[in-house]
């Protein structure tokens, strides 16, 4: 992915609210399958981390972008952007800078 690229998605994801929270239960198989299922609905997908998880937010990332095979866009504080293409053309709701 290219910078340009990834600044475009990081201006698509300004606009967003977070989808999903990671909270005190940290990364679970259940978190894990909700950012997945946003991913395929939506491409772009912020997750919030609340105060009370006590893992790092970079680690979390690392770790959902792996499972969910998503690129990671950004961390920002306590935010996280994914972005995964719809694998279905038809789907497809953001179209990347060249």
């Amino acid at each position: 992915m290219t910078s340009k690229q990834r600044a475009y998605l990081k201006s698509l994801a300004m606009k967003e609210d977070a989808l999903v929270q990671i909270g005190k239960g940290g990364l679970t198989p259940d978190v894990t399958a909700a950012v997945a299922q946003a991913l395929e609905a939506r491409e772009l997908v912020k997750v919030g981390v609340l105060q009370n998880c006590m893992e790092e937010t970079d680690e979390l990332a690392r770790t959902l972008a792996e499972r969910t095979r998503s690129i990671l866009v950004q961390v920002i504080g306590k935010k996280i952007v994914l972005y995964k293409e719809a694998k279905d053309e038809k789907k497809r709701r953001i179209t990347l800078p060249a």
